[in-house]
């Protein structure tokens, strides 16, 4: 088994900017039940644990169309789960999402009125690449 390496530092802030971050940010205390609502729950577990020479993308597809993603996300980031897919991320992906949540969000860091900033730069981010 190999031991995963440490997120870098730009991909630590490309996660202080992803949209599933946000919204885990978002709904992370909205739906305790989210557990009974998701769509994993009609799909075999492996689909979400693939081995490590397996793709992900099935999990990540079904999770993308799921309405508890964000309270899914926020409870493998709080948890610090790191195996498998949550919230339509990869395990990479979360490594460097927790080093957001651990610093930033369980600091209280992120507001409403920080969250609303971020979305706005998404949103912009979003609109200046589809114009190119």
């Amino acid at each position: 088994m190999t031991r995963a390496r440490s997120p870098r530092p730009h991909e630590v802030a490309a996660a202080r900017r992803d949209p599933r971050l946000l919204r885990a940010i978002s709904e992370r205390d909205l739906d305790p039940a989210w557990r009974a609502r998701g769509l994993c729950q009609s799909v075999d577990p492996e689909t979400f644990f693939p081995a490590p020479s397996e793709p992900t993308d099935t999990a990540i597809a079904l999770c993308r169309t799921c309405d508890v993603q964000g309270s899914c996300l926020a409870w493998a980031l709080d948890v610090g789960d790191c195996h498998g897919v949550w919230g339509g991320t990869t395990p990479r992906e979360r490594r460097a999402m927790l080093v957001v949540w651990r610093s930033d969000v369980q600091s209280g860091s992120y507001d409403s009125e920080r969250l609303s900033e971020l979305n706005v730069l998404r949103v912009l981010e979003e609109v200046g690449a589809a114009s190119r």
